[in-house]
């Protein structure tokens, strides 16, 4: 499928040829959910902690004595039906990652790909750079584009001016190549890719 190149400036920059196997695909949303699935239960921390009776700092004297009272027989205090007690079965520190094969997980980019191109969410620009380094200047050659929302995916090294000219501007990620990942493809209104991010991912899934 062919797409056409336009520049920071809004100009046309020519076209390029965008490979069916990567963006031409019929969407499967299962695969591109259980990509997002993954990713967001693998960046999860997994360092809730809950004391169980065997860590509270309470006495463990008998409570009172075991018969005369007309209760129940206790022993002591940190059983978790008292206040001060250890918790029953509580969360402990432990990794909530689940297993995806390598192969799916590089189909479910494709998919997430094929998705935004489906969608005409991409955009293919000529290069990612900016000469003066400065937010307000990149944000106006955003705004004749339309990229109010958007990930920018440039090739194995980003311009280190264009990095810091966009990085603080609201929703627009900027990534290299190697960042490239389901999750954020999807968090954005629209994908902006540069000429040396497309050859990079032909490269990636010839």
């Amino acid at each position: 499928m062919k797409a056409e190149v336009t520049s920071l400036e809004s100009g046309t920059a020519g076209d390029i040829e965008l490979a069916d196997a990567i963006f031409g695909l019929e969407v499967r949303n299962d695969l591109i959910h259980r990509m997002v699935r993954y990713q967001t239960l693998k960046r999860m921390a997994g360092t809730h902690h809950a004391q169980d009776r065997s860590e509270v700092a309470v006495t463990g004297k008998k409570m009172y004595k075991q018969k005369g009272t007309g209760g129940a027989r206790h022993g002591d205090k940190s059983a978790p039906q008292f206040r001060g007690g250890g918790k029953a079965f509580g969360p402990k520190p432990r990794s909530h990652a689940i297993d995806m094969p390598k192969k799916v997980r590089a189909l479910a980019l494709r998919h997430a790909l094929s998705s935004k191109a489906k969608a005409g969410e991409i955009i293919v620009i000529d290069k990612a750079t900016s000469t003066e380094g400065k937010t307000a200047a990149l944000k106006a050659q955003f705004a004749k584009l339309s990229l109010v929302n958007a990930l920018i995916i440039d090739g194995a090294e980003l311009e280190p001016t264009f990095a810091r000219a966009a990085r603080n501007i609201p929703n627009i990620d900027v990534l290299p190549i190697q960042g490239i990942n389901v999750y954020d493809i999807l968090r954005r209104k629209k994908l902006v890719l540069t000429r040396a991010a497309v050859a990079a991912l032909e490269a990636r899934f010839k």
